[in-house]
């Protein structure tokens, strides 16, 4: 290793455990979406449940869910939540489509059961650091035994960005979810448009599924549930 080589690595290493350090609050996102500073947002619309599949989310924002059902053109119900003050669910008029305002972390008292398939996308990436491990912790109590998580991390030099989104290392993926879940890449998009000023074109964007060790890997397609994790970058 030459001294230049050592030098980057240095750094990289300082940023990595500066990233450990932040602590963003919930208001900060909640903001984002009120001055509509929203360059990682993404109209997935509500192609899963045009698929059939009965989708649960969670959402800090109410701006947000409600921007979510007028951009769709859905109809929706909106109720309290018992047992997590403050926090309230929005629920389309066909029944299909549940999203909750709330920390992520209260979901549980919600009472709203298991899931066979997790789509996060922005969401690992936009948790605090030092939240991580409760946040893996969270997502796998909410999975069935037959599970199947998609996760789409970054990959980009952190020297140049401190995040928000964080950089999260396959490395860090595996550490998060132990062994007794395999974690492999399927997707890798070398092309993901950055709105991260400085970051332009060079943010990879990682596709992962990360499903349990079983004796042989069969992969259930049967979709019966699906939960979007929160969409909070």
């Amino acid at each position: 290793m030459d001294c230049l080589t050592a030098v980057a690595g240095a750094k990289e290493h300082s940023v990595l455990e500066e990233q450990q350090n932040k602590a963003l609050t919930l208001e900060y996102w909640q903001q984002k979406w009120e001055m509509h500073n929203i360059g990682f947002h993404q109209e997935h619309g509500n192609k899963f449940s045009d698929l059939g599949h009965s989708v649960v989310g969670v959402e800090i924002s109410e701006l947000a869910i409600q921007e979510f059902f007028t951009e769709q053109n859905l109809s929706y119900l909106e109720e309290s939540v018992e047992g997590i003050s403050e926090a309230k669910v929005f629920k389309s008029s066909s029944g299909n489509i549940t999203l909750y305002c709330c920390n992520i972390f209260d979901l549980p008292r919600a009472n709203v059961g298991r899931f066979d398939r997790i789509w996060d996308r922005g969401a690992l990436v936009a948790i605090n650091p030092g939240d991580r491990e409760c946040y893996a912790k969270l997502m796998l109590s909410l999975m069935e035994k037959g599970f199947q998580y998609l996760l789409a991390t970054l990959s980009y030099d952190p020297t140049k960005h401190s995040g928000p989104p964080f950089y999260v290392s396959d490395f860090e993926v595996k550490r998060l979810f132990d062994t007794l879940h395999d974690a492999s890449r399927i997707l890798q998009n070398n092309n993901v448009s950055s709105k991260l000023g400085q970051l332009r074109g060079h943010v990879n964007e990682r596709i992962l599924l990360v499903v349990r060790m079983l004796l042989s890997k069969v992969v259930n397609h049967v979709t019966c549930r699906l939960h979007l994790a929160q969409n909070t970058l």
